[in-house]
């Protein structure tokens, strides 16, 4: 592989390990004179096998649906490392560390080796060895979403399964436990909780509450009618509804749920389906049928519906950063979400675009974290990195061996 800068030097390695972070200095105890300077101490934010670093430790990893063959992108070091071939892969996913790479009948596993630890007040980022960690039952149709605590698989008929995280930390699965019930969307662990819908009939789905072994303890008032597509944001769990969306959120122990309608009629072929966003965002992006986009603002409780050209991919960072939208041209747009206004475009990126890839699966994405936007080109085997804060600038491009048709980021 190979790594092209534009106009700016290669991101460079980040060697040392910072145990210390200035956000954490305040949280260790001091030594008091009675403790034996024999001990030792370990550092807030230590993890075993890892090294803590001062900055974001991206990387890709990446998927070719046609071959199997599949990569993990370094965005520290430019350097792409080999991982097992899969066949029959349909589709990547990831919950911020490990990737799932979905087939057909299970789902591999895949430990990306980058991660993050949110403190609220302060982050942590880690880089470690990438490790296979082995094969889930149930594929097409499968749900997967994590928190710190519990990672939990809802297959296509509802039925759920919570895999302890620290089993997976360690690269292996372990024994799940089951979650009682049948449910109407993925189980999202929320709030040390798992948020999820029910339905009885053919009634509207509702909002349950469980506790991690699967009781019911909330059961806020609400209706979603042809729930697809959910998110977690810092701001609660967003579900997708044919009138809009429910945010789901928890306040001191209690549970609600507040739709958030789209104001108008929308068909359900121009519905929000499948959020994409910036980790942490509260702003999120969705398909808005074949030439527009929907961005939701959760702060505001908004949609704005952005008319633009055929959309391939789109999503944003929100909190003032462009809407970035590949058209079916090959160009990258940036569009000013508060006016809908395009403000700047790309010269042609990719340079074939099948009209049949627009919103399917297997489609090129775009990957974005708090400086930098990725955008895959399956067919010309290369990823580009761009500066969205600098109209769209392309800051690196990495040329690969592989048609990177799948692609999903960790380390944010």
């Amino acid at each position: 592989m190979s790594v092209r800068t534009h106009g700016v030097p290669l991101a460079s390695a980040l060697l040392s390990v910072v145990l210390l972070t200035a956000g954490c200095a305040g949280r260790d105890d001091a030594k008091s004179p009675s403790d034996s300077t024999d001990a030792p101490t370990v550092p807030h934010g230590y993890v075993e096998g890892a090294a803590e670093a001062a900055e974001q430790q991206s990387r890709l990893l990446l998927g070719d649906a046609a071959s199997g063959d599949t990569r993990v992108l370094d965005l520290i070091t430019g350097k792409t490392h080999d991982s097992a071939r899969r066949a029959g892969v349909t589709a990547l996913t990831t919950d911020g560390r490990f990737g799932f790479f979905h087939g057909a009948d299970s789902t591999q596993v895949l430990d990306s080796g980058a991660w993050m630890v949110d403190h609220g007040d302060h982050v942590h980022y880690y880089r470690a060895k990438i490790k296979e960690v082995g094969e889930l039952p149930g594929g097409a149709g499968t749900s997967i979403r994590s928190d710190k605590g519990v990672t939990v698989v809802t297959a296509a008929d509802g039925k759920a399964r919570a895999y302890h995280r620290a089993e997976l930390e360690k690269g292996t699965l372990g024994t799940p436990d089951r979650i009682p019930g049948t449910y109407a969307g993925p189980v999202v662990p929320y709030a040390e909780h798992l948020v999820t819908l029910t339905r009885d009939g053919d009634a509207s789905a509702k909002v349950v509450v469980l506790d991690r072994s699967g009781k019911r303890v909330a059961a806020p008032e609400s209706a979603c009618e042809d729930p697809k597509g959910d998110a977690l944001t810092r701001r609660g769990v967003v579900l997708g509804c044919a009138d809009g969306a429910l945010l789901v959120g928890e306040d001191d122990g209690t549970f609600t749920a507040e739709k958030i309608p789209y104001g108008e009629d929308v068909p359900d072929t121009e519905r929000a389906a499948e959020f994409r966003h910036r980790p942490g965002s509260t702003t999120l992006t969705a398909h808005a049928g074949k030439n527009a986009v929907w961005v939701l603002d959760i702060t505001e409780r908004a949609w704005k519906r952005v008319e633009t050209g055929p959309v391939v991919a789109a999503n944003t960072a929100g909190e003032g950063a462009p809407l970035v939208v590949l058209e079916s041209d090959g160009v990258l747009h940036g569009y000013d979400i508060s006016t809908g206004e395009e403000t700047t475009a790309t010269a042609r990126l990719l340079k074939d675009v099948p009209r049949t890839a627009v919103g399917r699966t297997g489609a090129p994405v775009i990957e974005v974290d708090r400086s930098r936007a990725y955008l895959n080109d399956p067919e010309g085997k290369r990823v580009y990195e761009i500066d969205y804060n600098d109209d769209l600038r392309v800051a690196r491009t990495f040329d690969l061996d592989v048609r990177p048709s799948l692609m999903v980021e960790t380390g944010r």
